[in-house]
This record gives structure tokens, sequence and C-alpha cells, in this order.
């Protein structure tokens, strides 16, 4: 590597100099100022540049920058996970079943029910009956089971002139009985109009199975005087479920007497109630 020193007036003059004297371009150099120029005072104490020119074939004109070296990446071991052993389930712990307690049956809403048990009355101590309209009515209701495949035997009685009793006889009649005595009800109101149509004499005719219109009429005196009961404790009128006419007569008949509740129906066939209100006239 060789170098040359240069004055000037200026350091570019300095340079430019050296470069003519060497014949290279700037870039081919490496220039370093070795005395800045000074213009001194009125030409007086006036000093050249002097730069010092570095030139060879250890010099290179421009100086290459190497780009950033990225650090080599180590890399790190990968661990091998060991299988995971199968965790044991915990044992679970059984219960031992608690003893189940015998549920107790919530009673029922006196209002809606009108079907309690009740003793059974003692079986009809009349003879019976033989007469034509007996005959007719055994013939219809006879003809009727048998369509509705029912063994029930029919037995006539007659309470009085001109209303009989009919009591049908057998084994589980509980189908001819049906929901609250509605199917008995039918049959009774059928019975009815078979053996009165055409006659000029009209008859009753009164159907009974199993005694149950005994044991309904006793329900439903049992129920009147329970909801009567109440009504003169809370002071408000309880509407009992739809019945009959035969079953609201029994309401108002057990009633009629009792102090502070008086009783009337309201609505239409066959949805017809019973209204037992308190009576504030009979307590003041």
């Amino acid at each position: 590597m060789s170098y040359i020193d240069v004055t000037g007036k200026t350091e570019e003059e300095a340079i430019q100099s050296a470069l003519a004297q060497l014949g290279m371009e700037r870039d081919d150099v490496s220039v370093e100022i070795l005395e800045r120029a000074k213009s001194g005072f009125l030409g007086m104490g006036a000093k050249p540049a002097r730069v010092r020119v570095t030139y060879g074939p250890d010099e290179a004109p421009m100086e290459e920058i190497a780009a950033p070296v990225k650090p080599a990446v180590v890399e790190k071991p990968v661990k091998k996970e060991e299988p995971k052993k199968p965790q044991q389930p915990k044992p679970v712990r059984q219960q031992q079943p608690k003893p189940a307690q015998p549920r107790q049956a919530k009673p029922r809403r006196e209002e809606n029910r009108t079907e309690e048990a009740a003793p059974a009355a003692p079986a009809v101590a009349l003879p019976e009956c033989s007469d034509d309209n007996a005959v007719r009515i055994t013939a219809f209701l006879t003809g009727l089971l048998t369509h509705m495949e029912s063994p029930a035997a029919v037995k006539v009685y007659e309470e009085e002139k001109g209303r009989y009793k009919v009591i049908l006889e057998g084994q589980k009649l509980g189908a001819l009985i049906g929901r609250r005595g509605e199917t008995l009800d039918a049959i009774q109101q059928l019975t009815n109009y078979a053996v009165n149509s055409g006659s000029e004499k009209r008859i009753r005719v009164h159907v009974d199975a199993e005694n149950y219109r005994a044991r309904r009429e006793a329900s439903l005196e049992s129920l009147a005087m329970k909801v009567a009961a109440k009504v003169k404790k809370y002071r408000r009128s309880v509407t009992l479920e739809a019945m009959n006419a035969y079953e609201r007569h029994v309401i108002h008949a057990a009633l009629q007497d009792v102090k502070g509740v008086t009783t009337y129906s309201v609505g239409t066939e066959p949805n017809r109630r019973v209204v037992v209100a308190f009576d504030r006239g009979e307590n003041n």
C-alpha cells in the first residue's frame, strides 16, 4: 500500500490534485486530511490544506458491506416423551340404597270427590214384579244387555204404583255402571224411553247395579256436609263438579236444614253444578 501527501488551498483542491497525479478515481483511493486550510488575516498566516491519499492493491475502491450472517440455529434435542402410564380408575364408592319410605297419599279436594266408600245398603226386600210393565222392562233390558255382551240378570220390583226399581245382578258389573254412574244413567234413560213409547200411562223406571245408587247417595250426602263445614269456616263459596239432576237434588236435600249455608245450581246440562254458598243472614 502506497500514499502521497498533497497540499492545496482547500481540502478538495488537494484531493483533486492528488487524483490527477495518480490518474485514479476518488473511489480508488483513501483520503486522510492531515491539515485543514487556514485563510489567515489579510493573507497573513494563511496555511494550505494537506491531505494524504493512500492507494495500492490493498486499497479497495469501495468497502463491501458484507451481509450480516445469521447465527446458526442450534437445534435443541427433542426429548422423547415417555408414554404415560394409564391411570388406574379410582374405585367408586357405592352408596347403600336408602330404604324406600311409603308415600303418603295426599287427600283429594273434597269438592272434586264425590265417590267415597259407603256401606252397602240392604238388598231390596220387595217381591219381584211380573205385570205387563215389568215384562216390557225385562224384555228391553235383556235385549240391550245382550248387545252389550253382558251376562247380567234383570230383576224388576215395583216400589209403588207407577214406579219400578230394576236391579242388574251378576259379577263384575263395573262396565254397566261406568264412570260416576254415567253408563248406568244412560241405560236407565233408554229404558224409560222404550217402555213409555206409545203408552198412555207413563211410568218411572229406576235402574241400579251392585247397590251403586245407595252408595252414591251416601257419598254425596257425606260430601255435602264436609263442603258445608268448609264454607262456614272460610266464608267462601264452593262449586261442586257437574252432576245430573238426581245428584244435585241429593246435595240440595242434604243441606236444606244446615244453618249458615245455602245452595243453588248454575250452568246448563250436562255441565250444571251445585254451588254451596255462605249464608251471612244465618250468622248475624
